[in-house]
């Protein structure tokens, strides 16, 4: 892998990571932007203790472009975009209306193919490999910028779930706090360790979901199941086998079977409700460790947490859409309509011949 730095006409950075080391980027930035200004700005909520990012620049963010002003797609002639070059591999750069920036954290774009009408399951094992590479490297830079504490790589996919633009491309959140979903997860853990004696509740977890009728597939370095309360219609959960806190921590084997794995199950997603469906709109979303202190969870450090992966549809079957309505969005107590032991039995049917 090769990584070149560069930066945009408004001063955003820019990096390119090419699978040959030979590989040569110096195309510049021709547009004529202005430097990027933005608003964001945490605040937390007294009575829950969560934090919300308020982010008004946000509203002029471009929508639902047409494929020929893709501003992920590469530059060419006078069609100028976010990507200088003509074509890359994988290329990340600070998103131009971030959620979070300066004091309060840092947004980046993780763009998977310079194809526009690809999806990460049309990659090649070696390109998913890639993004994989990147997205370690990423976090691991990120981790070092005083204001971060947490890590987050996410793929949206689809306009179901919100996405404005169509290109294939993921997200990296740099916040300045522990999320609240992975607070809650660390006061299991530590709960689970003082009443066990030390027990890791992720590795029970996992060694009860593999002896179970939930799995989903299984290699010899990660395993996918669908979990015992599983809150979407479909939803996996894809852990390696040997617990590591973040990506930064896998070893050469599991970052080798990484890519056959994710990408079968992602096909198998796309299989779900049958040929002739719209592509499946899924969430895929990476849960690290935080890098912040945590002395408030008694007993715990960041060993102790597992680094897994949460893919999951808001589709519940065929033409249907499953929305958070009264119990999930006003309680988040949510309410499944597809049983997890059917949806993992539905992910096999449609495995790979």
């Amino acid at each position: 892998m090769k990584k070149t730095s560069t930066r945009l006409a408004d001063g955003r950075e820019l990096i390119y990571y090419d699978l040959s080391d030979d590989t040569v980027r110096d195309a510049p930035d021709r547009r004529p932007l202005d430097v990027t200004v933005t608003t964001s700005e945490i605040r937390r909520d007294p009575l829950l203790g969560d934090s919300v990012a308020i982010a008004s620049h946000r509203q002029g963010r471009t929508y639902h472009p047409p494929a020929d002003e893709c501003p992920l797609c590469p530059s060419e002639g006078d069609r100028l975009s976010e990507i200088p070059e003509p074509s890359y591999d994988v290329v990340v750069f600070e998103n131009r209306f971030p959620s979070l920036a300066g004091d309060s954290g840092r947004c980046e774009v993780v763009c998977f193919t310079s194809d526009h009408d690809a999806s990460f399951a049309d990659l090649s094992e070696q390109q998913a490999r890639l993004v994989l590479e990147t997205w370690a490297d990423r976090t691991s830079e990120l981790s070092h910028l005083p204001a971060v504490e947490q890590v987050f790589c996410f793929e949206n996919r689809g306009a179901e779930i919100g996405v404005t633009l169509q290109h294939p491309h993921g997200q990296i959140y740099a916040y300045p706090f522990t999320t609240p979903r992975t607070d809650l997860m660390l006061r299991q853990v530590a709960a689970h360790k003082a009443s066990t004696g030390g027990e890791n509740l992720f590795d029970a977890v996992l060694e009860r979901e593999l002896a179970g009728e939930r799995v989903v597939l299984e290699g010899d370095h990660w395993a996918a199941f669908v979990p015992y309360a599983a809150h979407w219609p479909y939803e996996v959960h894809l852990y390696p086998k040997r617990r590591v806190p973040d990506l930064l921590g896998l070893d050469e084997a599991a970052r080798a079977e990484f890519a056959p794995v994710y990408l079968e199950l992602l096909r198998r997603f796309d299989r779900i409700f049958g040929t002739g469906e719209p592509p499946t709109p899924y969430i895929a979303a990476w849960h690290q460790a935080p890098f912040g202190p945590l002395e408030q969870y008694a007993g715990v450090t960041r060993d102790d947490f597992a680094l897994h992966l949460e893919l999951f549809t808001i589709r519940r079957t065929s033409g249907k859409l499953k929305f958070l309505a009264g119990s999930e969005s006003g309680m988040n107590v949510f309410i499944n309509d597809v049983p997890p032991e059917r949806a993992a039995q539905r992910l096999r049917e449609v495995a790979t011949s």
